[in-house]
């Protein structure tokens, strides 16, 4: 699971930079916010995910017994961990290994539309490349 969050900062990264490098006005500085938002969930959804299958792991091994493992060795039932488990908007926002690197995207996407100076900048870059 902690590879499905690395290859999705790098997909978001990525589809980011590329709608910035592409844009032709200020207004497609905003378009950048539908992969960054989508790719900002799907990351949070993985770590709940992540996390459900732990707390399951950690309940099966704790509550090991031979009359379980002969009864259903291998179902797993995820409704009461998903129940229990915290939100994704609280898992997107609040965070420490997602927030950050959303947040500071999602504060250069402002500072980019609303900053006329930055796009020299980017045209600069995107010059040089």
């Amino acid at each position: 699971m902690a590879e499905n969050s690395f290859k999705i900062k790098a997909w978001a990264i990525t589809l980011v930079v590329i709608t910035l490098i592409i844009r032709t006005n200020t207004t497609h500085v905003y378009i950048a916010l539908i992969p960054l938002f989508t790719f900002w969930f799907l990351d949070a959804y993985y770590l709940q995910q992540e996390r459900i299958f732990r707390n399951i792991y950690k309940d099966k091994v704790n509550k090991r017994t031979v009359e379980n493992l002969i009864d259903e060795p291998f179902k797993i039932d995820t409704t009461y961990y998903k129940c229990h488990s915290t939100p994704i908007i609280f898992l997107m926002l609040w965070n420490k290994s997602i927030t950050p690197l959303y947040m500071t995207i999602l504060l250069l996407l402002i500072l980019v539309g609303t900053d006329k100076s930055l796009f020299k900048i980017i045209d600069c870059i995107k010059n040089c490349i």
